[in-house]
């Protein structure tokens, strides 16, 4: 809650975490870096266990971000009702979503700030980092801009030769606006990992579709479906919000959610009866 006098931040930035307190700091130390500061950050605690709550407290403490944990019990993944509960929490009109293990670029916040517009969500993308470059970071290095260094790119690149990284050229951050216009002049869907939006927006289709309670596939896709019925125009953001992803084991992609993801599309409905207003 925002006191009298205080000033609203421009951006809620939207964690969503199960345990891994490891990978979330080295997240927070890539917020801590940001060229833009006026923004708060949600954590959205699908269910971590008492360890994990007890160290993030200890963060909170000692961080110099403005960090709220918004935290439910865990039954299982329920990713989307803690997003939803998130999403009431943020006291910015303007919210940006990464997962919990995707490290931001430091002008990550600015740019999705500056491309900002009525009727427009924001998708970005992340390089996958090898498990090689992952297991060497530390906060410390993230927070001294290693991530952004000649060392750590060349080292991309020759894992994306040697052991196939995939979307390595995710991992380039562009200044030139023509290169910027060249690499986005595809359009690309949303990414659950790198988007944002007005809050109205999202309140607009009732946020998240909470049937959604298996992993990877479907929460993200359905956001997009049912924004774009209502006129929302999906601008990607690729090489300009950039984001690294810190290496773990490639999820399963449930049947379930596919079959429900299929069923919202012949449904043709926007507004989900299943989400923040039940």
């Amino acid at each position: 809650m925002i006191e009298k006098g205080e000033t609203l931040p421009d951006a809620s930035v939207i964690i969503s975490v199960y345990n891994q307190i490891g990978f979330l700091r080295s997240v927070l130390a890539g917020f801590e870096i940001q060229t833009f500061r006026n923004f708060e950050v949600i954590i959205s605690d699908d269910g971590s266990n008492q360890e994990f709550g007890t160290e993030l407290t200890e963060i909170i403490e000692k961080s110099p971000l403005q960090i709220k944990h918004c935290w439910h019990t865990n039954e299982g993944f329920r990713k989307n009702t803690i997003l939803n509960k998130s999403i009431q929490l943020a006291t910015s009109e303007y919210l940006i979503f990464v997962d919990g293990d995707c490290v931001p670029h430091p002008m990550f916040v600015e740019e999705h700030l500056k491309n900002a517009s009525n009727k427009v969500c924001l998708c970005g993308r992340r390089v996958n980092l090898s498990e090689r470059i992952s297991s060497k970071l530390t906060p410390k290095k993230i927070r001294d801009g290693q991530l952004q260094s000649l060392k750590i790119t060349i080292q991309m690149f020759y894992d994306y030769f040697s052991i196939k990284l995939f979307h390595v050229m995710n991992g380039i951050y562009f200044k030139n606006k023509v290169l910027r216009k060249y690499f986005n002049r595809k359009e690309r869907g949303i990414l659950g990992s790198n988007f944002s939006l007005h809050k109205s927006d999202i309140l607009n289709i009732n946020g998240f579709d909470e049937r959604y309670i298996k992993p990877t596939y479907g929460e993200d896709s359905d956001v997009e479906f049912r924004l774009r019925l209502t006129g929302i125009n999906i601008k990607t953001v690729l090489n300009i919000a950039v984001q690294y992803h810190l290496y773990h084991k490639i999820l399963p992609r449930p049947e379930e959610n596919k079959i429900l993801y299929e069923s919202v599309i012949r449904e043709r409905r926007a507004y989900t009866l299943y989400g923040i207003k039940k």
